[in-house]
């Protein structure tokens, strides 16, 4: 299957491409169009003629959408919205990748958010989000939308200049004090895993919304806990809350994700987030030898 993955140098299309090969695989990154530039998008896609596009492309710091929210919805809807124009013309399938950050996530809450769950965003960022899963599933037929969550990659992601995993190493090393939210519920992912799974969801052509994380939750703090257990740190390291921490941003209290469009669809679900971490770790380098 002749494939684009859009974003192929960020953290998730890294892994993309690392996993497609083998396919009719032709990576695609800013340098080769801006997806904000709708005819350039087309007049690339025209001369690849893919059968399927992976748009990994995303306006996702919190700050920046809320100061820059005609931005965050060009990136995040209106190319979304072309890329389904011109996938449809072409007769080609999009899948695009969204986030946990659908829903509003009210602390009282403690089932997981499935797919037929109504999204209900809280911040600029989720509302963009939102709109693209909308404009995509409105114009072209064939299409995937794959919600995740606390995604951490090797490549680091692109604009944050890496992840949480690797923020938390950094100042564990640096000697700095540590202190993250106890109150904010989420399901950290690896990239490799959904990149994976992702090979696996477009092999079924079974188009439509899909949940794909780890399984299992935690809070913030409980994952850096980990990180530091399995790596044998032992920085200035304690909780705090949400309204102690005071992120400009509001952030949802519980953004765990079900993943009964994955099981509907006879696909595993991705292993554990503990054991995905222990992979990543381990991969780094970080991890050490007798945990």
């Amino acid at each position: 299957m002749r494939t684009v993955i859009i974003g192929a140098n960020g953290q998730l299309g890294t892994d993309l491409v690392r996993v497609f090969q083998g396919w009719a695989l032709v990576p695609a990154t800013h340098a080769d169009f801006d997806v904000c530039d709708a005819a350039a998008a087309r007049a690339f896609l025209s001369a690849v003629k893919p059968e399927l596009v992976i748009n990994t492309a995303a306006f996702h710091k919190l700050d920046d959408c809320e100061d820059q929210p005609h931005k965050a919805f060009a990136v995040n809807a209106t190319a979304v919205r072309d890329l389904a124009v011109i996938c449809r013309d072409l007769g080609a399938a999009l899948l695009h990748v969204s986030t946990d950050y659908a829903f509003g996530g009210e602390p009282e809450r403690t089932a997981p958010y499935t797919e037929e769950d109504t999204p209900a965003p809280i911040n600029v960022y989720g509302v963009s989000k939102v709109a693209g899963e909308h404009l995509l599933a409105a114009v072209c037929p064939k299409h995937y939308v794959v919600r995740t969550c606390g995604l951490y990659g090797v490549a680091g992601a692109s604009g944050k200049g890496g992840n949480f995993v690797e923020l938390m190493l950094r100042l564990a090393r640096e000697g700095k004090p540590i202190r993250v939210v106890t109150d904010q519920m989420l399901t950290p992912t690896y990239t490799a895993d959904v990149a994976s799974k992702i090979r696996q969801l477009v092999q079924t052509g079974a188009y439509g919304l899909y949940h794909l994380t780890s399984e299992s939750s935690c809070s913030w703090y409980e994952f850096a806990a980990r990180i530091f257990e399995l790596t044998g740190l032992k920085p200035d390291f304690a909780p705090t809350t949400s309204t102690a921490f005071a992120a400009r941003t509001r952030r949802p209290a519980y953004s765990v994700l079900a993943k009964q469009g994955l099981r509907r669809g006879g696909l595993t679900p991705l292993r554990p987030w503990e054991d995905a971490l222990g992979a990543y770790l381990a991969e780094k380098g970080h991890r050490r030898a007798a945990a």
